[in-house]
């Protein structure tokens, strides 16, 4: 047997993500249905074999490493979102990117397999990871196996409420109608999904009214304010690149 030191793991592949940056991502797969990415398989595991009845499955369980983190920066307690962000659980009783070893997964929905220009990327839906994040494997979802009726989740037991309605100002009209749908993405449902979570802080949400909001989507800088209960979108700016 290998010592564990001997051990190392090659990215499979790269995920091209409607996020380019870490706020605004939703915090677990599958709660914003219109977040779609894709999987772009790295030589030489870019061989059409090697996803040979793959599209039979609705659903794929991705492994991959949470990259933006900085190195050695785990912490043996966390505050999850869902405990308000002032409560601490041990790290192994959440789901928080700042691990001993920072390895993700995400269940997300396979949309179809394209192999074009040399190119073989898996399309998905429901995604929760950030554009560039390599990833170390792909399984299928087995739902008899990985749906477990009975099962239970401590903390995290219910899925997240959508507490905010998202409207948007005349000048945010004017520039969805002008970005209209960016890379087969519909930018206003993709943006009134997101901010209906309401992406913020946990622990700075009762402080934090007043300000401005801002985050990059696709090739877009969204920003909003919240008044009352009701996030606006103020502007939708194309990034020049």
């Amino acid at each position: 047997m290998l010592p564990l030191s001997a051990h190392t793991f090659n990215p499979i592949g790269r995920i091209h993500s409607c996020f380019k940056e870490k706020f605004g991502i939703p915090r677990q797969p599958g709660l914003v249905a219109e977040a779609c990415a894709s999987v772009e398989l790295l030589p030489p595991y870019d061989d059409a074999a090697a996803v040979r009845g793959l599209t039979e499955f609705s659903h794929i369980w991705l492994l991959f490493v949470f990259h933006a983190n900085p190195p050695g920066r785990w912490r043996p307690t966390v505050r999850p979102p869902r405990l308000g962000g002032n409560r601490r659980v041990g790290v192994f009783a959440s789901r928080s990117t700042f691990r001993p070893n920072p390895i993700g997964q995400s269940v997300v929905q396979l949309d179809g397999i394209t192999h074009t220009g040399g190119r073989l990327a898996l399309d998905i839906s429901g995604v929760d990871l950030l554009d560039q994040t390599p990833v170390l494997d792909i399984k299928p979802y087995l739902p008899y196996a990985d749906a477990l009726p009975h099962a239970t989740g401590g903390y995290a037991a219910e899925r997240p409420a959508t507490p905010h309605k998202v409207s948007f100002s005349a000048q945010a009209e004017v520039s969805l109608r002008e970005a209209g749908n960016h890379r087969g993405t519909d930018l206003r449902r993709l943006i009134e999904a997101l901010l209906a979570n309401d992406p913020r802080p946990a622990y700075r949400k009762e402080v934090a009214r007043s300000r401005t909001y801002g985050m990059r989507l696709e090739a877009y800088n969204i920003e909003w304010v919240l008044e009352g209960e009701e996030v606006i979108v103020t502007a939708v700016r194309s990034v020049k690149t």
